[in-house]
This record gives structure tokens, C-alpha cells and sequence, in this order.
């Protein structure tokens, strides 16, 4: 099985969302099902329909968080350092255009969540800046294209 890199906060997130699933979600639905059954015909009954919809989603999703956090790698950052940036660095650039400062942390792909400056690794500007350096420039091909950014500093906080 393939590990999943994710911070110790992503991880946490994840097991609160499956806490949040099975112990509020799944009753809540099983009520609305056995409801619903109450009302007679369940061949013409579109609310028995759209709860047991909502439960196959919830057992989804319930499935999906297992199998991440089963497979889950915790990378704490607070134990890293050095000036090279890897997962779980804050990464500052200056866009060499618009001399636009930019702060991104490298997260994993569940975590990630750009409104909030975390960006997965995966993702084009976190492999552009994987391996360099402070005072490196990164050429980065974005879908509103290419984009030049100056590291300007890289902290693990």
C-alpha cells in the first residue's frame, strides 16, 4: 500500500471529519430511512430515496477516510530545518513579474487548501520547488502559464 505524506494537523482534520461521519451522520441518516419507511410505498417514496442516497454517499466517504488514515504517514515539521524546500516547508516567493510576495505551505493532497496558502504536493508550484533553495528562481507552468518566482525564504513551522 502506498503511504499518504500528511501533517500531524491534516491527520487530525481527517479523524475528526470521520468521528463527525459515524457518530452524528450515520445515526441521523438511519433515522431519516426508518422515517421515511414508515410512510408506506417505497417505490414512490422520494424522501426513503434521497436518505438511502445520502447514506451510500456517507459509507463512501466513511471508507475513503479509513483507507487514508490507515494509510496515513505523519510528517512532523516541527522536527525539519534547513534552507531546502521539502514537504511541510512555508515556502515565501516573489513573483519575478509583479515583485507579488506569495506564502505557501507543501501539505499533502488531502490537506490541501490554497484559500488557506497550503498547496499539495503534487501540485505544479510544489514540484517546481521541491529540491531548491533560498535565492533560487523556479519557472513554474501554470494553466494561466509560465510564472517565475525568486525564493525568498523557507521555514518549517
Amino acid at each position: 500500500m502506498e503511504k499518504i505524506p500528511m501533517t500531524a494537523a491534516g491527520y487530525a482534520m481527517l479523524q475528526v471529519e470521520l468521528k463527525e461521519r459515524t457518530s452524528v451522520e450515520r445515526p441521523r441518516i438511519v433515522e431519516a430511512i426508518s422515517e421515511a419507511r414508515a410512510h408506506g410505498d417505497l417505490s414512490e417514496n422520494a424522501e426513503y430515496h434521497a436518505a438511502k442516497e445520502a447514506q451510500s454517499h456517507n459509507e463512501g466517504r466513511i471508507a475513503e477516510l479509513e483507507d487514508k488514515l490507515s494509510r496515513a504517514e505523519i510528517i512532523d515539521v516541527s522536527k525539519l530545518s534547513g534552507t531546502t524546500v521539502k514537504f511541510g516547508a512555508t515556502v515565501t516567493l516573489i513573483d519575478e513579474d509583479t515583485e507579488e510576495e506569495k506564502k505557501y505551505m507543501i501539505v499533502g493532497d488531502v490537506e490541501a487548501d490554497v484559500k488557506q496558502g497550503k498547496i499539495s504536493i503534487s501540485s505544479p508550484i510544489a514540484r517546481a520547488l521541491i529540491g531548491k533553495t533560498i535565492g533560487d528562481s523556479v519557472e513554474v507552468a501554470a494553466p494561466g502559464g509560465a510564472r517565475s518566482y525568486e525564493i525568498e525564504n523557507v521555514q518549517f513551522l
